[in-house]
């Protein structure tokens, strides 16, 4: 195999059942113990203790995907033989979930707004789950080829990067703001209803449409479907703010309580 045919992913790289494997364990317990060594030695050292020093983590993890987004845009652009409108669109547009919160991710590190790292570290944490609960692509084969790397590498990156802003202290997860953050998200369903009707580059970029993946999985009607994913949707932000917020909710509860 050539260093070409590596960076091309052109050679032949059978598939297999890769989940669960010890390439997808170790990649999992080397994100968790980079979670943990990261919080502790910005939390606990006085130095470091700082947001200038914790942005420093932020700017890496900006550094290493940017790397790998543009690198895989330009090699299939360079693999690329026929060049179309859509075909260029499809290539260097973000297209599924996982690539929009990678882009999301790093325009949060430049906006540097609570309320857009609260939704890139929402959106990146909610891909990584999916990605690392039963991943499709990255330890499906029997060779890391750049393909697979990229993705092993983005999604890592993602877990890490997600779970360090909450951490390290750069979200505030608040109800009285969350609207900023549901704006943001309607904004990401907006976009994926134009690649999939308008600019015609990926059929199902955040998994709601009919006959998907997922739906196989669960194997449900589409109605039923749809239903949970709403569902999961609304627990799962949810989550963020009950946790953070919770004396908030709690004295709302409170106050209805004593008003009865």
């Amino acid at each position: 195999m050539s260093f070409i045919d590596w960076l091309y992913s052109s050679y032949p790289n059978p598939s297999i059942n890769g989940q669960w494997g010890w390439l997808h364990i170790v990649t999992l317990v080397l994100c968790i113990g980079i979670i943990i060594a990261i919080s502790l030695i910005f939390n606990k050292c006085q130095k470091l203790n700082n947001p200038k020093a914790k942005k420093i983590v932020l700017w890496v993890a900006f550094g290493l995907i940017l790397f790998f987004e543009l690198a895989r845009r330009i090699i299939n652009l360079c693999k690329t033989t026929e060049f179309t409108f859509n075909g260029v669109l499809h290539t260097l547009l973000p297209r599924p979930w996982c690539a929009i919160s990678c882009w999301v991710l790093m325009a949060s590190v430049i906006v540097n707004k609570k309320f857009f790292y609260n939704f890139a570290s929402i959106t990146s944490l909610l891909c990584t789950l999916i990605f690392f609960a039963y991943p499709g692509v990255g330890f499906n084969n029997e060779l890391i080829l750049f393909e697979n790397l990229y993705s092993i590498v983005t999604h890592s990156l993602l877990l890490i990067t997600s779970i360090c802003m909450i951490t390290l202290g750069f979200t505030d997860f608040r109800y009285k703001t969350a609207w900023k953050e549901l704006i943001c998200l309607v904004l990401v369903f907006i976009y994926a209803i134009l690649e999939i009707y308008v600019l015609k580059i990926e059929d199902d970029p955040l998994y709601f449409m009919r006959g998907n993946d997922v739906q196989e999985i669960f194997g449900v009607g589409y109605g039923a479907f749809l239903a949970i994913y709403i569902v999961f949707m609304v627990i799962y932000t949810n989550a963020f703010y009950l946790i953070q917020d919770r004396k908030f909710v709690f004295s709302k509860f409170k106050r209805k309580k004593e008003l009865k």
